[in-house]
């Protein structure tokens, strides 16, 4: 059962404030990364091309789907201990290690250096991290934030001076957090707090998480995990080729049930729309067909709007509002956020 009143009561807030506070702080995680790379960004230039760019360890798959549009070499996110056995001396390897220790991320480095590849990493200035990647060919950006996301910002911004990714404002990401952290903060009622009015579409409903774009999908993905997490209940993230056979399948609503005599009914879904201002025909086709399946099941549809700017900065202002979401969600179904 979702207890709609906790969303607005100080006393139940208050039990989610550190969650609350960790989401918050996150336009401040990207200026203090930003702040503590600034002297290393400031010296990097355009270097020969590489024949390709890997980005091992966390958040590859972010890289991967801000740059593969525009870089103009192969980019390969590689989630995997190592490298892929064709990266040598011609090819850079991309590795974000918070903590400095991570095994995969030190296999990563250790193979690139052993096979001669150059390297742009951020970690710890005092982790093994930064011993392992000590070298010439090595970018090393200090980490000024234990928070991936934040650290990817730095590494970006690395990539577009060195010729192979588009240019990225930490300012504007950060300015783009700091409006969701207004908007979605616990004093503000649910009829104006984007995050509180998720919750309560999702109170009773099994999330359907939809984003048109690489990036909302990627966004989609982490954010139908947050729900998963906080609900303790299935949330689906996907296109619409996988979300159109759950949205059809979904249970009809009997208007003539009754809760004590028949029991409760199925979670019935919810379909999350995650809009960060990208159009194409193959997005807007793929919306259209979408509206229009749960229209005729009789689905609810929500849609989430991401901050304008850059391609960086929807990505981070919808992934804000969904971690504020789930910590609503959390609270008002009564489990740990």
């Amino acid at each position: 059962m979702f207890f709609d009143a906790s969303l607005e009561d100080p006393q139940e807030l208050a039990r989610i404030d550190d969650t609350l506070r960790g989401v918050a702080t996150w336009g401040a995680h990207i200026r203090h990364a930003h702040m503590a790379a600034a002297e290393v960004l400031e010296t990097i230039e355009v270097d020969d091309r590489p024949r390709a760019v890997v980005a091992g360890g966390t958040e590859g798959r972010l890289f991967r789907a801000v740059l593969e549009p525009v870089c103009p070499v192969p980019f390969v996110a590689w989630p995997h201990p190592g490298l892929p056995g064709w990266a040598g001396p011609l090819d850079r390897v991309v590795v974000v290690s918070p903590g400095g220790v991570g095994d995969e991320e030190l296999s990563a480095v250790a193979e690139a250096r052993r096979r001669g590849c150059s390297m742009l990493v951020t970690a710890p200035e005092d982790s093994p991290m930064h011993a392992a990647t000590a070298g010439r060919d090595t970018i090393f950006l200090p980490a000024g934030s234990s928070d991936p996301t934040a650290l990817a910002v730095p590494i970006l911004r690395a990539l577009h001076q060195l010729g192979l990714g588009p240019d990225v404002d930490a300012e504007q990401v950060a300015l783009a957090l700091d409006d969701v952290a207004e908007r979605c903060a616990p004093a503000v009622s649910v009829d104006q707090n984007p995050a509180k009015e998720l919750a309560l579409v999702l109170a009773d409903a099994t999330p359907l998480v939809w984003g048109g774009s690489v990036l909302a999908a990627r966004a989609a993905r982490r954010i139908a995990e947050g729900f998963r997490v906080a609900s303790g209940r299935p949330a689906v993230a996907g296109d619409d080729d996988q979300l159109v056979p759950l949205l059809s399948s979904a249970p009809e609503v009997d208007v003539f049930a009754d809760p004590f005599e028949d029991g409760p009914e199925p979670n019935r879904p919810a379909l999350v729309m995650l809009e960060d201002g990208t159009e194409s025909p193959v997005i807007d086709a793929a919306r259209q067909r979408l509206r229009e399946v749960a229209e005729t099941a009789s689905v609810r549809t929500h849609t989430v709007n991401a901050v304008k700017g850059a391609e960086i900065v929807r990505f981070a202002s919808l992934l804000a509002i969904g971690r504020y979401a789930a910590a609503y969600l959390a609270l008002g179904l009564g489990r740990p956020a």
